[in-house]
């Protein structure tokens, strides 16, 4: 019985895809006739497509995989300890730190290799 049920729930979740992209071709083509209506009022039209479309495909089996990721995640998201804005402006400090002598060490560097293969060529008397 398992097999025929997602046969069907296959043969359901494509003919929803193909609503999705009916709808989208049906947005597409709706901006183009109405290319001379205002753009706020088409970027709320688009907004409602995308929310039809986005609807429809989280019915879906590979769009309720989607969601269920999305819900995960967001658990996941609300795990993490964020600095204080106190531990933020050390640790950017200690990089920019670590930056500006590393900068200073490569420049002595390469003044010193310039001199070097100056002095070895004989440019510099």
């Amino acid at each position: 019985m398992s097999v025929r049920q997602e046969e069907n729930s296959s043969k359901a979740d494509i003919l929803k895809w193909l609503a999705v992209l009916v709808i989208f071709a049906l947005g597409l083509y709706a901006n183009y006739h109405y290319s001379a209506v205002a753009l706020p009022i088409r970027i709320i039209g688009w907004i409602v497509v995308f929310g039809v479309m986005l609807g429809i495909a989280s019915v879906t089996t590979k769009g309720r995989i989607a969601v269920n990721f999305a819900k995960e995640a967001r658990v996941e998201l609300r795990k993490v300890v964020w600095p204080t804005r106190q531990e933020t402006m050390h640790t950017a400090m200690v990089v920019i730190a670590i930056v500006l002598v590393m900068a200073l060490i490569m420049w002595a560097a390469d003044t010193f290799f310039l001199w070097a293969m100056a002095w070895l060529t004989g440019q510099r008397g």
